[in-house]
């Protein structure tokens, strides 16, 4: 090695060196919240997908109501069944956003039951039935079907089956659509704009005004999605 080639190296390792304690100081690299980074799910005994942060249930949905409403949150139902290609579709990617995983665990919680399942569930109106049965009560048809619960059992008195619900979103949305329809449950859009369609087109107008970009058929949120939503 030349003395030219030796202090090249020298001065190589030096912009190394530099390099590495300016990435230490400014600690890691954040991860993006808007793009389907977290691990892919695994599925359970029964063909469907498992993630830890779903509500532990009792299978008691008065208990799980109650329980849900005094944390300040909403209770959901995840309906699926085993070998379901849009399930899929919604745990491979708008599940593993870490944005739409954010909103769902600050606001709300998750019950998954299967439309063929044969555990027994007490509804609202304390009748006990499987879950296939309660599927058809509740007039459950296409999976995955998101089901809002009413925020307390004083709502839900007289209301039976799918009248009991605040709203419901059927089959797969794409990640735009389905991080924005719980936001539509989470600030009770529903109350003021019983159509959710109309309610997220003012969504889009007030984002194009900001001149921020989005695409509703990305398998991601917009990057510059505002914190407000």
């Amino acid at each position: 090695m030349t003395g030219k080639e030796s202090q090249g190296m020298i001065a190589w390792r030096i912009v190394l060196i530099f390099t590495s304690v300016i990435l230490m100081a400014s600690g890691p690299v954040r991860a993006d919240r808007h793009q389907p980074i977290l691990p892919a799910p695994e599925l359970n005994d029964e063909g469907l997908h498992a993630r830890n942060w779903f509500y532990n249930s009792g299978l008691d949905l008065r208990q799980d109501l109650a329980a849900t409403r005094k944390q300040g949150k909403r209770l959901v139902i995840f309906w699926e069944q085993q070998d379901c290609l849009y399930c899929n579709s919604m745990y491979q990617v708008n599940l593993r956003i870490p944005r739409i995983v954010e909103k769902i665990n600050n606001s709300f919680n998750v019950i998954r039951l299967n439309i063929w399942g044969k555990r027994k569930v007490t509804d609202l109106d304390g009748t006990i039935q499987s879950e296939e049965e309660l599927a058809g009560k509740y007039n459950i048809i296409f999976t995955p079907t998101v089901q809002f619960l009413p925020e307390s059992l004083e709502i839900a008195a007289g209301r039976n089956g799918s009248k009991s619900e605040d709203f419901r979103f059927e089959g797969y949305f794409k990640p735009f659509h389905y991080y924005f329809m719980f936001h539509y449950v989470e600030i009770r859009g529903y109350l003021s704009q019983p159509s959710f369609q109309r309610w997220l087109g003012d969504i889009g107008r007030s984002l194009q005004e900001n001149n921020i970009k989005y695409d509703i058929w990305a398998d991601l949120l917009p990057p510059e999605l505002p914190d407000q939503y």
